[in-house]
């Protein structure tokens, strides 16, 4: 099955202050913002659970998050440039490493180049795909006793899961679906991966009043879970038995992913519950590398942390197989199913299934977050890094004053002109608010902003309205050599400005005015 992959980013529906605030810093805010360590806008709460889980300080996981989001995006452009002679990414056991494995010696440059390790290797990622893609078609004569199967580029093979003393049906399977016995390695674990459903109720969301799972991400409209929570049509209610939403798509076995449609009493936000009193915000959705930590949420469990194993995973499940999910080494029990899967602020997938449990440990696998927004045309909510007050402040603050919008520079001006101007450097998969991360308010009427960036960068500009407890995007346009231009009529209320970078990274410029 072909997965392919791409990133979203999202509406932004995280409130914070503005008018007077624009202009007074508070000093006292700050001074605790120096004197707390640095965590690259990474919520404590996952530091925690990262030092808990994976034994490390809060300075030794931030660094690992910087290397991690580096080795992301380094290893997406590598495999863009060596084509059929890529053979997988992976990072060391301690996060520190990036190895890309090449199926030729002229690759080896390129990876050294990037500043990572290349290793040679018989065979490209692509030759293993296929292989594993003619399991896949053979997946329904695979023997109870076969877990799943995926693959391992640390290994340059695809593995078969079997249960100990199943080895033969293990090989007899690939056999069967006309599989090198080079290319293929049987291994033995007691796994017997079920879908993490719960039918005895409890907190996060029941479906038709029976049947309890997890939210995954926030998406506009509603969220994202597992396909096998419920079938279109299915009712939600929320933990507080309140009646939530419907099942709108739903798709399981083959894949395992749902969306559920909210109705007005609900307000998706793009922060993931920490089970510990906080939440944590969401930023994006860039995927991780292989060896990368990752969090898992759920409502039976909480929150717990590993590593990513593998990508393009394939689990024979009793009620099908899926394809197509991310395996990673962290447990999970019934009513988890659902459950967001961040690698630091971005978001990575909803919990499918696994074996074990949380006192004995265990293996957990994840539907991609992003193949689900690509199939259903869904757009990831974040949170931008802020607080969300319930309603901006009132009062103490001042409005935007009348201002005559600049006249339209001529084509090819790089310039933005306009009442209020602000800076800031943005890059791919990252989320600014402006003005200087806050609001400031309006009596209504026309409003005009103009955003100028350098070649190569390019950028989503959204103006954003606060309306029943969260700003909602009201106007947005995407740069076009290197400007982005929106006008919008509204009334009057809170204000604000998003910027999402969508490739490249360097300096902009805003400027914006309302008359």
């Amino acid at each position: 099955m072909d997965r392919r992959r791409m990133t979203a980013i999202g509406v932004l529906v995280a409130a914070a202050g503005l008018t007077a605030a624009v202009t007074v810093p508070s000093f006292a805010g700050e001074e605790a913002r120096r004197a707390a360590p640095a965590t690259d806008g990474v919520a404590p709460e996952v530091l925690d659970a990262m030092g808990r889980d994976l034994s490390l300080t809060r300075d030794q996981a931030v660094k690992r998050l910087r290397t991690e989001r580096w080795a992301a995006g380094t290893a997406t452009r590598l495999r863009a440039e060596l084509g059929d002679g890529y053979g997988g990414s992976w990072l060391s056991a301690d996060g520190a490493t990036l190895t890309v494995a090449v199926a030729d010696a002229a690759g080896e440059a390129r990876v050294k180049a990037a500043g990572a390790v290349p290793k040679r290797v018989a065979r490209g990622v692509a030759e293993l795909d296929a292989v594993k893609s003619r399991l896949d078609a053979a997946g329904g004569a695979a023997s109870p006793d076969i877990a799943g199967w995926y693959v391992d580029v640390t290994d340059n093979a695809v593995v078969v899961v079997a249960r100990p003393g199943a080895e033969a049906d293990g090989r007899r399977f690939a056999a069967a679906a006309g599989s090198k016995t080079a290319m293929v390695r049987v291994r033995t674990a007691d796994e017997a991966p079920r879908p993490l459903f719960d039918v005895r109720g409890g907190d996060a969301f029941f479906i038709n009043n029976a049947g309890r799972c997890s939210v995954g991400f926030s998406v506009v409209g509603g969220f994202v879970t597992a396909g096998h929570c419920g079938r279109p049509g299915d009712r939600t209610a929320g933990s507080n038995r309140v009646a939530q939403g419907t099942f709108a798509a739903s798709s399981f076995p083959g894949d395992d992913w749902a969306f559920v449609r909210v109705n007005g009493d609900w307000t998706p936000q793009g922060v993931v519950n920490d089970f510990n009193g906080g939440t944590v915000a969401v930023n994006g959705s860039t995927e991780a590398p292989v060896g990368a930590s990752i969090c898992r949420s759920g409502s039976t469990t909480g929150t717990h942390c590993g590593l990513v194993q593998a990508k393009n995973a394939t689990v024979n499940y009793p009620e099908g197989t899926v394809t197509g999910l991310t395996r990673a080494n962290v447990c999970a029990e019934p009513g988890d199913s659902g459950g967001a899967w961040l690698s630091g602020d971005q978001a990575q997938g909803v919990t499918s299934g696994g074996s074990g449990d949380c006192t004995r440990g265990g293996v957990t696998f994840f539907q991609p977050v992003n193949e689900i927004l690509q199939r259903n045309n869904l757009t990831l909510v974040t949170a931008g890094g802020q607080p969300a007050p319930t309603q901006p402040p009132a009062g103490g603050g001042e409005t935007a004053p009348p201002a005559t919008v600049p006249p339209t520079p001529p084509a090819g001006d790089t310039e933005c002109a306009g009442q209020v101007s602000r800076s800031g450097r943005i890059a791919a998969g990252r989320v600014q608010v402006q003005p200087d991360g806050r609001f400031y308010r309006v009596p209504g009427g026309t409003q005009e902003a103009c955003l100028a960036a350098p070649d190569g960068v390019r950028v989503t500009l959204e103006l954003q309205r606060f309306t029943n407890g969260a700003f909602r995007t009201v106007a947005r346009a995407t740069s076009a050599d290197g400007m982005a231009r929106l006008t919008a009529e509204g009334p009057a209320g809170a204000y604000r400005y998003r910027v999402t970078g969508l490739s490249g990274s360097g300096e902009y410029t805003l400027a914006f005015s309302a008359r």
